[in-house]
């Protein structure tokens, strides 16, 4: 199994519409992506490591497939449509790591 971790870093001056990414991306997500989408899991940040300090990140995507061939079928075609999304909720340009889940 295979996670696609998108991070939106949370700098100065930089938004992230929590309402709308849950209610209507990760939706939008779910259905072009159909069954090769095993979960999505969304996490918001909420404080960095030492007490009172900021999240480096506003916000984690964690999409999950059975494998990177999977994940690359899914996205493909509807990579536009997901990435031309991005701007109704945050104006950062998210990081994306594909990991492979051992545990």
């Amino acid at each position: 199994m295979i996670n696609v971790c998108v991070m939106y870093p949370n700098n100065e001056g930089s938004h992230f519409d929590m309402a709308y990414y849950c209610a209507k991306h990760i939706p939008l997500v779910r259905q072009l992506m159909g069954p090769a989408l095993l979960n999505a899991v969304v996490e918001e940040g909420i404080g960095g490591m030492e007490p009172g300090s900021q999240a480096p990140y506003a916000a984690l995507g964690n999409l999950y497939f059975e494998s990177l061939d999977a994940f690359q079928k899914a996205f493909g075609p509807h990579a536009a449509q997901i990435v031309g999304d991005i701007p109704n909720y945050t104006n950062t340009q998210p990081t994306i790591q594909i990991s492979s889940v051992k545990s």
